[in-house]
């Protein structure tokens, strides 16, 4: 058992400065990972700042249509939210595809965003692991990397971001909502998370004791139809293989507005922005979603084991496409 300190933050302000006040500290909401981490040795914080009390539990509409959604949102009221089931249905099949429910009723919508790889490397202490220790090599290279990166890793890290809820909140433009010693900012979802570089041990851009108070979703993609496909090695309780989050908006025949991200393929989510840019201005039609999305993973590079990964993640977004294009004419 390694000793540490715990503290209760009544406010946004007494949260960031019990941070500061303790160095190695963590902030703990639902704990559905950090408390794991820290039984597995992962994680050894020197403090935790409870914040799972503060008042970020609500998801508010704002007078233009958009949703503000707390940090402290659990992610199964979030999924049974009617405005998010009636305008964001990605997005609560996202949530309800990502765990039990009893994960789902502990989990908070800024703990999901912060959830740390799965790779059983970064999970194993008695294995090299340069997202767990820098410099101390990668493991999952020269072992068993089925489930690991196609897109966007390094040398010094495959590992794959396993959050199903930020596939979504990226292809809808989603926002993140920061507080620090700075005061406030605003960083885009798809933005939030880094591609690991020479860096894997960060996995956001998130600054040192920096709090997530919220996710703002546009009104833009409001009522436009969107979904979530998730393909795993089981029916539930299973991390993705491959995922897809898409919007799609079509007048007049031809695409006016998409939105497409992949999970499980890179270090974050993967928003597919060739693929939206071939799209735009196109006919929705099933070819063009073949272009798009071979444009998009054009780019990939797999491994010994993963190659499956590209077919799997191409065939999960045209036929994402054409199931929202189908409801566009209908």
């Amino acid at each position: 058992m390694k000793p540490y300190a715990y503290a209760r933050a009544d406010s946004v302000e007494e949260a960031a400065e019990l941070y500061a006040a303790q160095p190695g500290a963590r902030y703990l909401g639902g704990g559905t990972n950090l408390v794991d981490l820290m039984k597995l040795g992962v994680e050894e914080p020197a403090a935790l700042v409870d914040v799972s009390r503060l008042p970020l539990d609500t998801v508010d509409e704002l007078p233009d249509g958009s949703l503000r959604i707390g940090a402290t949102v659990r992610n199964s009221d979030l999924a049974a939210h009617p405005l998010v089931r009636d305008r964001h249905p990605a997005l609560s099949q996202a949530l309800l595809a990502g765990a039990s429910g009893q994960l789902r009723n502990a989990a908070t919508t800024g703990g999901n965003l912060l959830q740390r790889t799965r790779c059983p490397y970064f999970q194993d202490t008695g294995k090299p692991c340069n997202k767990r220790v820098p410099g101390s090599g990668c493991a999952a290279l020269d072992g068993t990397h089925r489930d690991h990166a196609v897109l966007g890793h390094s040398p010094l890290c495959i590992a794959t971001h396993p959050s199903d809820m930020a596939v979504a909140l990226a292809a809808l433009d989603a926002d993140v909502e920061l507080h620090g010693a700075d005061g406030p900012r605003t960083v885009p979802v798809a933005e939030f998370h880094r591609l690991p570089g020479d860096h894997p041990e960060q996995d956001t851009v998130i600054r040192p004791g920096e709090l997530i108070t919220g996710v703002l979703l546009p009104a833009a993609p409001a009522g436009l139809p969107s979904l979530y496909r998730k393909a795993r090695d089981r029916a539930s309780y299973a991390f993705a293989l491959a995922s897809v989050a898409a919007v799609l908006g079509v007048e007049d025949g031809v695409v006016r507005h998409v939105g497409l991200a992949f999970g499980a393929l890179a270090h974050r989510p993967w928003r597919a922005r060739k693929a939206e840019e071939a799209l735009l201005d196109a006919a929705p039609t099933t070819a063009a979603f073949e272009r798009a999305a071979d444009l998009e993973l054009a780019a990939a590079e797999p491994l010994r084991d993963n190659a499956y990964k590209v077919a799997l993640a191409r065939n999960l977004a045209v036929d994402a496409l054409e199931r929202l294009a189908r409801a566009a004419r209908t």
